[in-house]
């Protein structure tokens, strides 16, 4: 089997409003929209990074209810995590992790969308000199 694409899809109780937040905050565009689904993405080469449902459709396979906000992790990487971060308080983003150097090598904050996914953004930076050595093992 050859995977020729992967992305989320999630089951949203208002699907416009998580549209919106990736759209204003990310720069996402609209790839596809009907009234029970959106997919979003890079409207240049049609790739899409993520997609929302409603709960309500009837084509919906068993079992996809609204997502509760637990268990999901979006991690979004990107060049300048201090500049977007900046950039997402300017546009009213609610930050809950603020803007931190971790010592396994990130610079990260945290936000949630309207459904409740917890976004993680990084920028990948140098880890503090053998912070990784703990997890090696000798071969």
């Amino acid at each position: 089997m050859k995977i020729m694409d992967s992305y989320p899809l999630i089951t949203a109780k208002d699907m416009r409003a998580s549209r919106d937040f990736y759209v204003k905050h990310f720069g996402l565009g609209v790839i596809f929209e009907s009234d029970w689904v959106t997919m979003l993405g890079d409207t240049g080469t049609g790739k899409i990074a993520i997609g929302f449902m409603t709960p309500d459709h009837p084509t919906n396979p068993p079992g996809p209810e609204a997502f509760d906000g637990k268990g999901v992790i979006i991690t979004i990487q990107v060049r300048n995590a201090a500049r977007t971060c900046a950039i997402l308080k300017e546009q009213g983003a609610k930050i809950f992790y603020d803007l931190k150097d971790e010592p396994w090598g990130q610079r990260r904050f945290t936000l949630t969308d309207p459904s409740g996914v917890i976004i993680d953004v990084v920028e990948q930076t140098q880890p503090a000199e053998g912070w990784w050595d703990q997890y090696m093992t000798a071969a």
